[in-house]
């Protein structure tokens, strides 16, 4: 369990509890087995937020989710939702939320209309007399309606998926928590599920997202946990996080001027140079990218393309742990 370590997962900065729809403090779970799937993380959703929950398979992102909602007792730690300890706040909180976690249920034998009836039919602030229109508008949001009539048995992964969204988009939520939303899905339904988190988000609506497709992710998330072996090793401001990794600078120019671009480099201060063709690279550090520029303006060379590229999330992954995002724990 937690050891006291010190690790790169500070809250963000200015983020009082108010401003925040999901806080944690020291939340940890071990398992009978004595196995510590989450240890004593604390995460820091700020609302509006579409917070990317990132990790590779089993490092605790689904037991974190489980215990948020209620489903899961944390071992030590708490967890608080909306300004509200769960679970022991779980009926008022959990009307407010609408959740996907590790793959929809719902019954083989009824069309998906009628699963979505069902499940409206259970909520007590729900007025039944607009309920087939709910669940209409959710089917139509997800790219469900010309299935609407179809056998949930009968519906391929990607459809499933599909519909665990259109039950969790039945009502208007403060916070939506999404489990691996993509899984099944082709790239066309990906695309779709990046346009509907930002669409909610727009709204006033906080998403959580949990996945461990890095790149499908940082596409659409403005703030970012990072998960690694039950620990949570990295969050904050996406930008912020991806701009204090290590950029590197690239410069191209004609054939007869590398050598010489290399040594301005150099001179400069820069480190880790590499040359490939007309490219030369290097780590920027804090010199500013105008100052390379100019530089080599003003010793008479060709600056044919300037370039700065900053490490993404998955980077910065693996320069924490030493791993992929294709390990599993």
């Amino acid at each position: 369990m937690a050891d006291g370590t010190t690790t790169p997962a500070a809250a963000p900065s200015g983020a009082a509890a108010g401003d925040l729809a999901i806080r944690t403090e020291g939340l940890t779970k071990q398992f009978r087995s004595g196995q510590v799937a989450v240890d004593g993380i604390d995460l820091r959703v700020p609302r509006g937020a579409v917070y990317g929950f990132l990790g590779p398979n089993g490092s605790g992102k689904t037991t974190t989710i489980r215990m948020l909602l209620g489903l899961v007792r944390p071992t030590s730690g708490y967890a608080v939702v909306l300004g509200a300890r769960m679970p022991e706040s779980g009926a008022d909180v959990l009307p407010r939320v609408g959740a996907l976690v590790e793959g929809p249920a719902f019954h083989p034998y009824l069309t998906g209309r009628a699963n979505l009836a069902r499940l409206d039919a259970v909520d007590a602030t729900a007025d039944p007399r607009s309920s087939r229109k709910r669940g209409d508008e959710a089917l139509e949001r997800v790219g469900l309606s010309a299935a609407a009539t179809k056998p949930y048995r009968q519906y391929s992964l990607g459809m499933k998926q599909r519909l665990g969204l259109a039950a969790a988009l039945l009502r208007p939520r403060e916070l939506l928590v999404l489990d691996e939303p993509t899984n099944g899905l082709d790239p066309q339904g990906t695309r779709e599920v990046r346009h509907l988190v930002r669409e909610l988000a727009d709204r006033g609506t906080t998403v959580l997202v949990s996945s461990h497709l890095l790149a499908e992710i940082e596409q659409v998330c403005s703030h970012v946990g990072i998960m690694g072996q039950g620990r949570l090793l990295l969050q904050g401001d996406r930008g912020e996080l991806t701009a204090r990794g290590a950029a590197r600078i690239l410069v191209q120019t004609s054939a007869e001027h590398v050598g010489v671009v290399a040594e301005l480099l150099t001179g400069l201060g820069l480190t880790g140079l590499e040359v490939s063709g007309t490219t030369v690279a290097a780590l920027l550090g804090d010199t500013p990218p105008e100052k390379v520029s100019a530089t080599v303006v003003h010793a008479g060379i060709d600056l044919l393309g300037l370039e700065v590229r900053r490490p993404n999330l998955e980077q910065i992954f693996v320069e924490l742990t030493g791993e992929g995002f294709d390990v599993a724990r």
